[in-house]
């Protein structure tokens, strides 16, 4: 069936925080589509088969529906379940697996062309996250396959020499998970320590796998270069090489902030590259365009959550309902 192609509001992607604002719009008797690149929260799909969300399940409600959890900290599963219930609940109306590839302002509207259609839209929210590009470590053999920069699942990498890159929490979890199946598992550390975000009920257990060597851990140390069978290190005792198998680069992820280019909105020159955005209001200096969740924050992914973000739907339908 082929949707309608005019709308008050186009939101551009389906995690939680874009599923909130078109709750919202829906709330407002406004036309509203969402379309999402991928599957329904592509990125808390993404997220390692067993994780647990540092939240607790009630800060991560939407649309007024309660979050029903097994323990106090719910897993990626029953978020998973969660977020397709409330879907089904207010009956979104949502498109997936449908990549926006151009938006263009003709008068008053803007005009979206998508993998499948093309929209006219008043107004557009985006709410992209930033799972969808990894930061690289920019070193010889990082395109080698048996480097990932993605995380799933523990059992694929038992009894292999793996690598896991990083100190925070994907990289502790990866690491002991790993480790639990079988894997021979050290760790290229840069700062001096495990790092101090690492959820609280797991940060002991990785210290005492490193204290008794379960884990190696190499600190203030960098991955230099990944070879088919063995890696180097870059530490303060000079260069070491080790055999290896596999190497999880859990580096960390960044929004596509050249989409948010391609559409007109400022972007600040330093490190952060913040999206202009009224904090009020959500929108951008493309007037129209708005901004919700992680997106908001540009570089610095540490800001915004699922908790403190689902304000910004409010915010912008809000203020829609004041202009119109």
């Amino acid at each position: 069936m082929e949707p309608d192609n005019k709308y008050d509001i186009l939101i551009i992607g389906g995690g939680p925080i874009g599923l909130a604002c078109g709750i919202e719009a829906k709330k407002a008797g406004l036309s509203y589509i969402i379309l999402e690149k991928g599957c329904l929260v592509n990125s808390l799909y993404n997220y390692p088969a067993n994780m647990t969300f540092f939240s607790t399940s009630d800060k991560l409600e939407i649309g007024g529906i309660p979050f029903v959890s097994n323990n106090i900290k719910p897993t990626r599963s029953e978020a998973l379940e969660y977020y397709r219930r409330v879907t089904e609940h207010y009956d979104l109306n949502l498109r997936l697996f449908e990549e926006v590839k151009s938006v263009r302002k003709d008068g008053n509207i803007y005009r979206i062309e998508s993998s499948k259609w093309e929209y006219e839209a008043a107004n557009i929210i985006i709410s992209t996250g930033f799972y969808d590009i990894p930061n690289l470590l920019n070193i010889p053999g990082e395109d080698l396959p048996k480097v990932k920069h993605y995380y799933k699942d523990p059992h694929f990498y038992a009894k292999q020499q793996v690598l896991v890159v990083g100190a925070n929490n994907s990289s502790v979890d990866a690491a002991l998970e790993t480790y639990r199946k079988g894997a021979q598992v050290s760790m290229v550390i840069r700062e001096p320590e495990i790092g101090e975000r690492v959820k609280y009920w797991v940060r002991p257990d990785i210290v005492n796998r490193i204290k008794e060597g379960s884990i190696k851990a190499y600190f203030n140390s960098n991955l230099a270069e990944v070879r088919e069978n063995e890696v180097d290190i870059i530490g303060p005792e000079g260069k070491i090489t080790l055999r290896n198998d596999f190497v999880l680069a859990m580096t960390g992820y960044q929004p596509d902030l050249s989409f948010l280019r391609k559409l007109g909105i400022n972007i600040s020159d330093d490190e952060k590259q913040v999206p202009e955005h009224n904090p009020e209001t959500m929108e951008t200096n493309m007037k129209g365009i708005y901004l919700a969740g992680v997106i908001c924050g540009g570089m610095d992914t540490h800001v915004w959550f699922i908790e403190n973000s689902r304000i910004h739907a409010e915010k912008i339908i809000k203020q829609l309902k004041i202009d119109s």
